[in-house]
């Protein structure tokens, strides 16, 4: 009686060896599964997020010379028309990010700064010149260098990277219903998200 006691017990502790071995085997499956699946997500939402604006303006640029003294002032203008296509976009597939699967984090380290993109498109009339004081290639390079200098700080004090912005949340948002729905948490650098909305706090360090 006593060795069949002692062969049921041993049965039940090899059973409950398996069966614990199972266990931890199936959550580690689970994890992997959720590790790839974090990852494959994140190269989906990893495009490139463009905001575009259009902006137009009329530009005079003057450049005089003198000479002998001020004897002499040779002058040079030109009006210039100015219609500019620009863009304000995140590339998402640079962001950096650690996958922790073990306790369950998922971890933005870093978002790429903002690109702006400006594509003028400059039309030159009434081009006016001094036989001492010539248009040359610079006074053209110079005007495209006001040109961009101008355009930047309209968007700059425009919504358009505001907007931009707004579409980066949009698309980060995702992170956070992704790991949400798996029981994972999302952190950018070391602080916690634990709401969509708490996104419009973070002070992105771009």
């Amino acid at each position: 009686m006593r060795k069949i006691l002692f062969g049921v017990v041993i049965t039940l502790l090899v059973l409950f060896a398996f069966k614990y071995c199972g266990d931890e085997q199936e959550q580690n499956i689970t994890i992997k599964e959720n590790t790839v699946l974090i990852q494959e997500q994140i190269k989906n939402v990893g495009k490139l997020v463009v905001t575009e604006g259009h902006f137009s303006e009329v530009f005079t640029y003057e450049n005089s010379q003198t000479y002998f003294g001020d004897l002499l002032e040779a002058k040079k203008q030109a009006i210039v028309i100015v219609n500019a296509e620009v863009s304000v976009s995140y590339d998402l597939s640079e962001i950096e990010f650690n996958v922790d699967g073990e306790n369950k984090t998922l971890k933005i380290t870093n978002i790429p700064e903002e690109e702006i993109n400006i594509n003028p498109n400059l039309e030159y009339y009434d081009i006016q010149a001094d036989f001492l004081n010539e248009f040359e290639a610079s006074d053209y390079n110079k005007i495209k260098e006001i040109v961009n200098n101008s355009l930047l700080k309209k968007v700059n004090a425009s919504d358009l990277k505001s907007n931009a912005k707004n579409r980066l949340i949009s698309e980060l948002s995702k992170f956070y219903i992704l790991t949400n729905s798996l029981g994972w948490i999302l952190k950018y650098e070391e602080k916690p998200i634990k709401s969509i909305e708490a996104f419009n706090s973070i002070d992105f360090k771009f």
